[in-house]
C-alpha cells in the first residue's frame, strides 16, 4: 500500500550507515545462513507502512485470523518511518520477519542481500500480474509477492460539483476541460484541484504528455524532454492561476484530507482513498473518474508494495506461510473492502471489479498505468526531484527536469 504522502526523504541503508560501513547486506560479517526455527509454534514480527487506521486495522485482523489457523503468533507494527526503521533493523541484524517493501526501495534491499527470495515457493505466482511481478524481480528471480496494486484517478466532490453548476457531462476528459472546471470550482475557501507536491502524483501529467523519467528498460534517462516539460508546464499554469494547490498550501497533509475536509473539489489520488473516506469522511459524496487525457492520451501511475521476508529471519518457512495467507485471493478481497486497495492477483481483481463498480476508473487504469522506476540507488534521485517539485510554481520546469536528468545519469553510471 502506498502511504498517503511519500516519505519526506527516502532513506537508503547506504545513506544511513555510511559511518559504520556495515551496508545493507544481511550476510555482512559472514556467509552463514541464519539458523531456522523449526518449532511448531513461532512468533512472527510484521512491519507495515500504513496509509491510515483502516489499513492497520485490516492487516491486524488478517494476522489474528492467521494466528487461529496456524498456531503461530503474529505481532503487527505500523512504522513511523518505514525506510529508516528497515535500514536500521538490517544494520542491527534484527529485522522483522515480514514487512512491506515499496517498489521504489525494492532494488536497494535486493541488491544488498536483505531479502529472502521465496518466489519459487509460490506455485501460482503466475496469477499475479506480470507488470507487478517484474517490479519485484531481481537477477531474474521473483523475490517477493506484490501484495496489492493501486492506480491514480480523479476524485470529484459531487456536492461541490453541482453547486458550481456542473453536471456529469462536464467530467473532464482533456487538460483544457480540467483547467476550465478547476477554475469554476475555485472560490469561497475551495480550490478546484488539490494534490501532493511529488512526482508520485504530478508524474501523471508527464505521462499524459508522452514523457517519463526513463526509457522502458530503465537503462537510459529520458527526463529532460520537451514532453515532460509540457506536462509540468501545464501543472505550473494551474498552480499560478490558483485553481490548483498543493495539499500543504491548504493546511492538509495529503490530497485525501483536503478533499474530505471540503477544501478541494477534486483530487488526484489512488484507490486507497476509498478506505480513508469511509473511515474519516463518511458523509462526503464523491465520484471517481479516469484522469483527463493529455496531448499523448491517457496516463496514470501504478504503485505496489511486496511482502518482503528478511534474509536474516529465523522463521522463513513460517513467514512465507503467512505471506501465502495474506496474499490469497480471499484475503486480498478483504483488504480491498477494508481500505480500498486493488488485488494484485488477476483472478481476485476480476472479482473486485464486479464487487466494486465505483472503483471502475482505478481498475480500468491498470491497462495503461506507468510502473515506478525500480533501480537500486535511484530513490535518492527521486527524493531530490520531489524536493524541487515543491518550487514548481516559481521555477522553470526545464530546470527541474535538467537536474533530474543529470542526477539520474549519475546514478545509472554508478552501475545501479
Amino acid at each position: 500500500m502506498v502511504p498517503r504522502t511519500a516519505a519526506a526523504a527516502l532513506l537508503t541503508c547506504a545513506a544511513l550507515l555510511t559511518a559504520t560501513a556495515t551496508g545493507c547486506s544481511s550476510s555482512f560479517g559472514g556467509d552463514k545462513e541464519k539458523k531456522q526455527d523449526t518449532s511448531a509454534k513461532q512468533h512472527l514480527k510484521v512491519l507495515i507502512a500504513t496509509s491510515g487506521d483502516a489499513e492497520t486495522k485490516a492487516v491486524k485482523e488478517a494476522a489474528a485470523a492467521y494466528e487461529k489457523k496456524s498456531g503461530n503468533k503474529v505481532t503487527v507494527e505500523a512504522a513511523k518511518d518505514m525506510n529508516q526503521q528497515l535500514a536500521q533493523s538490517f544494520a542491527g541484524h534484527k529485522p522483522p520477519d515480514v514487512f512491506y517493501v515499496n517498489s521504489d526501495m525494492f532494488a536497494n534491499y535486493a541488491k544488498g542481500g536483505s531479502l529472502y527470495a521465496y518466489g519459487d515457493k509460490i506455485k501460482d505466482a503466475d496469477d499475479f500480474a506480470e507488470q507487478l511481478r517484474s517490479s519485484f524481480t531481481y537477477d531474474d528471480k521473483l523475490v517477493c509477492l506484490p501484495k496489492d496494486t493501486s492506480t491514480l484517478a480523479l476524485a470529484i466532490n459531487t456536492d461541490l460539483w453541482k453547486k458550481a453548476g456542473l453536471t456529469e457531462k462536464d467530467y473532464p476528459t482533456s487538460w483544457e476541460q480540467l483547467r476550465k472546471v478547476a477554475g469554476k470550482l475555485t472560490g469561497d475557501g475551495v480550490t478546484g484541484l488539490v494534490t501532493s507536491d511529488e512526482y508520485q502524483r504530478l508524474g501523471v501529467f508527464m505521462k499524459q504528455a508522452g514523457g517519463w523519467i526513463t526509457d522502458a528498460g530503465q537503462t537510459k534517462m529520458t527526463a529532460d524532454s520537451a514532453k515532460n516539460a509540457e506536462g509540468l508546464g501545464f501543472v505550473k499554469s494551474l498552480l499560478k492561476s490558483g485553481s490548483m494547490k498543493y495539499a500543504k498550501q491548504v493546511d492538509t497533509s495529503w490530497g485525501g484530507e483536503a478533499f474530505g475536509k471540503g477544501k478541494a473539489a477534486m483530487t488526484i489520488e489512488g484507490n486507497w482513498l476509498t478506505g480513508a473516506m469511509k473511515l474519516d469522511y463518511p458523509d462526503v459524496k464523491y465520484k471517481v473518474v479516469e484522469l483527463p487525457a493529455g496531448p499523448a492520451g491517457k496516463g496514470t501511475l501504478a504503485f505496489s508494495n511486496c511482502w518482503g521476508v528478511a534474509a536474516e529471519s529465523a522463521h522463513q518457512s513460517a513467514a512465507v506461510d503467512l505471506v501465502k495467507y495474506l496474499s490469497s485471493g480471499e484475503q486480498q478481497l478483504k483488504f480491498a473492502e477494508g481500505f480500498g486497495v486493488m488485488p494484485s492477483r488477476t483472478s481476485a481483481l476480476a472479482e473486485y471489479a464486479k464487487q466494486e463498480p465505483d472503483a471502475k476508473a482505478w481498475v480500468d487504469a491498470n491497462s495503461y498505468a506507468q510502473g515506478p522506476v525500480t533501480i537500486a540507488g535511484f530513490d535518492k534521485v527521486l527524493s531530490q526531484f520531489n524536493t524541487e517539485l515543491q518550487s514548481l510554481p516559481t521555477t522553470d520546469p526545464k530546470k527541474i527536469l535538467a537536474n533530474l536528468q543529470r542526477n539520474g545519469e549519475q546514478a545509472l553510471a554508478k552501475g545501479n
